[in-house]
């Protein structure tokens, strides 16, 4: 696996580096060695906090843990990650046949956690104006949501504004 190890209001330290490439290196039993790791650990005044992220072919797996200690949130972001993996197994091999960045053990081995069923129990339908993403902002508070798709006035397109840690906003657009 190749680690990209970064920082964000902390210099990344070998010890540091060496407890990231420690934890996270035993996940190579699920991947392949060209396998990307991107790490990005943060310090925002006492959350330590550590983003990992692993893009495998048509997914993404993602977590992002935070407590008062870099190495403890290294160890929890390792455990969340292998978690994921074991539960959505099935799933991540379903979509794409030939295993992607996955190692043949890690497919053929038949530990996985059975996942919940993921069930759809209500359909809404919305009416889309256009409008501008600060108003997309306001009707996402107006509704009490966390997030709020809109027809984009500016572009022509269907986005998503979404509540930030922090109280700020992000906006999800289509990439081109």
């Amino acid at each position: 696996m190749k680690f990209i190890i970064s920082g964000r209001n902390l210099e990344v330290s070998e010890g540091l580096k060496n407890s990231v490439i420690d934890k996270l290196g035993r996940l190579e039993r699920y991947f392949t060695p060209d396998t990307e790791v991107n790490v990005t650990m943060s310090i925002e005044k006492e959350r330590q906090k550590i983003e990992v992220t692993i893009p495998v072919k048509g997914h993404i797996i993602r977590s992002e843990q935070v407590s008062n200690d870099m190495y403890v949130s290294i160890d929890l972001v390792e455990e969340v990650i292998e978690r994921q993996l074991r539960k959505y197994k099935n799933k991540l091999v379903a979509k794409q046949q030939d295993g992607g960045n996955f190692r043949r053990e890690f497919l053929e081995k038949e530990d996985t956690i059975e996942p919940e069923e993921i069930r759809i129990i209500r359909t809404k339908e919305i009416e889309m104006k256009p409008m501008y993403p600060e108003d997309a902002c306001i009707q996402m508070e107006l509704l009490g949501h966390n997030f709020y798709m809109f027809h984009n006035a500016e572009t022509d397109e269907v986005n998503v504004v979404y509540k930030r840690k922090g109280g700020t906003y992000g906006m999800i657009v289509p990439e081109n």
